[in-house]
Order: C-alpha cells, then sequence, then structure tokens
C-alpha cells in the first residue's frame, strides 16, 4: 500500500489486489459540511449534475459509456465527503478512469434537464421519508442541534431544493472540487506505476484553485461541533402501526485511543445478537425485533446511537429497561480483562476485514478515511491499539459519553391506532 502525493496536491491511495480487476474512487471534501444555510442540499445536487454533460460528451454518452466499461459505478454524497466510484476490468482501468475524469473536471451544469434533475431528487427526498428509521433519525437530529449541518438532510428540505440554482452549483464546484481538495483510491492487480501514469495524465492538470477571482470565498471550512441537546422528543405519523425509538450521545471531543476504547464497549453493549442491549430487550423480553447501538464517526456527525422498533403499546417501557442497562453499563466492574479485550479485539478485526472484502468497499473506505482523518490506511490498522486499552480507559469514555441522551420517538397517532 502506498500514498502519493501529485505534483498538484492530489492524494493517490493505492493498494495492490490479486484479481483482474480495478475498483477505484475519486472524492473530494465537498459534502454538505461546506454547505452554508441557505444552500441546503447544494452539494448533492452538484452530484446529479456532474452527470449531465461534459464540454465534449452528452449525458446519454456517458452513461452509454458507463454502461459499456464499469460493472458497477455510482456517486454519493455525505455530510464529509462527495465520492464518485466504480469497478472495471484491469485492462478498461483507463478507459473508465478518463469517463470519471471528464466528468469532474468538465462538467457544464447545462440548462437542458436542470428542471427535470431537480424534480428527480425531489421525489427522492418523498422516498427518503418513507423509511421510518431513516425518518426518525432525521426527526432526532433536527430536534438534537440548533446550528449543526446534521440538523438538515443531506439531500435538503423540499423549499431548499427548489430554490437551487445552476450559479449556486457552479460556485459551490469551483470553490471545493479542486486538486488540493480531491483524493483518488485505486485499488487493483496492475502495477503501481501503471495506475501512476493512467492517473496523472487524466487528473495531473486538474485545477489547484477554484476557478475565476475567488478571493471573497472562504476556505474549506473546519466542521464546528454542539453538544446534543438533552430530552425525550415525539413524532407522530398516520401511516405507522409501530413505534421507532433512536438515541443519541456525542462524541465529537473523543481522542482516537477514546473511540477506540468506545469500539471495543459497543461489541458488548449493543453489536450483535449477544450484546446487552440484545439480549435483555429482544431474546429476554421480546419486545423488539431488533436493536442495535452505532459509532458513527464521520466528520460532521460523530454520534454514539442506539436504534430499534418496538410496539406503540411497548414504547415507554422499552424505553425504560434502555435507560436502566445505560445506567448498569456505567457501573460495570471487572468484565473487561485482558482475555475480553484481545478476544473483543479479533471480534472487531474480522467484522472489518469482512466489511472490505469487496474491492470497491476497500476503494471507498480508503477514499473517505483519507478525506476525514488523513489517513486511509487506518482502516487496516485501526484495531491494533485495541490490544492495549486497559478496562478503566473503556469504563471511563462509557461514563463520558452515556449521559444526556436524546430520545427521538416516533409513534402512531390517535386516529391510525384505531
Amino acid at each position: 500500500m502506498q500514498k502519493i502525493i501529485l505534483k498538484n496536491g492530489i492524494k493517490l491511495l493505492y493498494k495492490k489486489a490479486d484479481n483482474n480487476l480495478t475498483s477505484f474512487t475519486l472524492g473530494f471534501n465537498a459534502g454538505a459540511n461546506q454547505e452554508d444555510n441557505q444552500h441546503l442540499g447544494v452539494a448533492h445536487a452538484v452530484e446529479h449534475m456532474i452527470f449531465k454533460g461534459t464540454i465534449t460528451r452528452s449525458e446519454y454518452e456517458i452513461n452509454k459509456l458507463c454502461d459499456e466499461t464499469f460493472g458497477f459505478c455510482n456517486a454519493m454524497t455525505n455530510y464529509p465527503y462527495v465520492v464518485y466510484y466504480g469497478t472495471t476490468l484491469d485492462e478498461d482501468f483507463e478507459k473508465g478512469f478518463e469517463i470519471y475524469a471528464d466528468i469532474l473536471t468538465n462538467p457544464i451544469f447545462p440548462e437542458i434537464g436542470f428542471k427535470e434533475e431537480i424534480e428527480v431528487i425531489s421525489a427522492e427526498l418523498k422516498e427518503w421519508k418513507d423509511d421510518l428509521y431513516q425518518f426518525c433519525e432525521d426527526s432526532m437530529f433536527y430536534n438534537a442541534f440548533e446550528k449543526r449541518r446534521l440538523k438538515n438532510l443531506i439531500i435538503g428540505t423540499e423549499e431548499s431544493i427548489h430554490s437551487i440554482t445552476i450559479k449556486q452549483m457552479k460556485n459551490f464546484y469551483d470553490k471545493n472540487y479542486i486538486s488540493d481538495n480531491c483524493v483518488i483510491s485505486v485499488v487493483s492487480s496492475m502495477s503501481l506505476d501503471e495506475v501512476l501514469d493512467i492517473v496523472n495524465r487524466y487528473m495531473g492538470d486538474f485545477r489547484h484553485k477554484p476557478i475565476g477571482d475567488n478571493s471573497h470565498m472562504e476556505k474549506i471550512k473546519e466542521y464546528t461541533y454542539e453538544y446534543n441537546k438533552p430530552g425525550t422528543y415525539f413524532q407522530y405519523r398516520n401511516d405507522l402501526q409501530g413505534a421507532k425509538i433512536q438515541y443519541c450521545f456525542s462524541i465529537h471531543d473523543l481522542s482516537l485511543r477514546e473511540n477506540s476504547a468506545l469500539k471495543l464497549f459497543n461489541l458488548v453493549f449493543g453489536e450483535g445478537t449477544s450484546s446487552i442491549l440484545f439480549d435483555e430487550i429482544r431474546t429476554k423480553r421480546g419486545l423488539v425485533y431488533d436493536i442495535g447501538s452505532y459509532i458513527k464517526n464521520e466528520t460532521g456527525i460523530k454520534l454514539f446511537t442506539i436504534s430499534l422498533g418496538t410496539s406503540y403499546e411497548n414504547t415507554y417501557k422499552t424505553i425504560e429497561i434502555i435507560n436502566n442497562e445505560i445506567e448498569k453499563a456505567k457501573n460495570m466492574k471487572n468484565f473487561f480483562d485482558k482475555n475480553c479485550i484481545i478476544k473483543l479485539c479479533k471480534s472487531y478485526k474480522l467484522r472489518r476485514m469482512i466489511a472490505l472484502e469487496k474491492s470497491i468497499q476497500t476503494s471507498m473506505s480508503l477514499c473517505a478515511y483519507e478525506i476525514m482523518y488523513y489517513d486511509g490506511f487506518s482502516i487496516f490498522s485501526e484495531f491494533d491499539e485495541m490490544k492495549n486499552i486497559t478496562e478503566e480507559e473503556i469504563m471511563k469514555v462509557v461514563k463520558k459519553v452515556l449521559v444526556n441522551a436524546t430520545i427521538q420517538v416516533l409513534i402512531p397517532n390517535e386516529e391510525s391506532r384505531r
């Protein structure tokens, strides 16, 4: 594995593979975190419009070439980044990379098809709200924060989506899609020299600074956090029979080592069918079908969450049990001995390696980690430090994190319960 910085500032991460496939990702620190409150959803809209045509290719030509060249390709906007990724045969890597380089360096943001694409995004927003767990989480973020970008969906609101203009998208693109802000990751059986030659050929001259006179523009901004507001918030829907419940706790002030300690704790507390939460609430009491806790450590998110679904009748009972288990967890003693920690490290490593088994997932993770943490290859070594973590450190971080929960409850209204 190697990391190379091109002359124009682009970071290239390369990992050797043993098959005849090449998976690659081009990513930018140009996610929703870089928006301002007046332009919610513009980062996601740029991702859509990038594919609408370049100086030399129409949208149809781009789509046709992608179908012919890639076994799989897609793009995604998150809060901390936007990524464009795909998998080709080794022999087609140059062709696939040139297509993506073209759409990312030569987009024209055409007027033709713009309104239709906005309607596509609007339809996507409606589908987003149909996912009840997602809707519950989004409601929780909205109630938990006052100023954070996380308060609103990546995609934006219905109002903000329809207010986006081509000029706004061009301005966002000009400011954020620059070489200093770009990471490329390649997982391939091709040699590094071959990959580097292709990347340099098509991205080596990509602009180093924003287009035009952008002296008035602020620099790529560092994300600022706020703690979640504690409390229990209720949202009612008439298309719901059961209840969805989510908790969140802020973890943005944890060090890397504290985060590792939290990962070890979570393997015991809420990850898997033998976890404390699953055993107490699902196995012993049968109150839920599934329950789990999650560490969302992406830049701009950084939360510890609990998510579950239950019946309306068991809503308050389930919350009471979770709160009791949280308090019990903060007072655990003599559980995380050396043997336990070694087993947990092995379990974490296994799950991480399975998640990275597909080359496209490895490529995406390398790119995302480099953008967020400036160390893409840490995805292969983050479990190494865990072996030296002590029970004292784990319990200290548990007591630090599991306080002042924001609890979001999504339940049916009176009419739908009749």
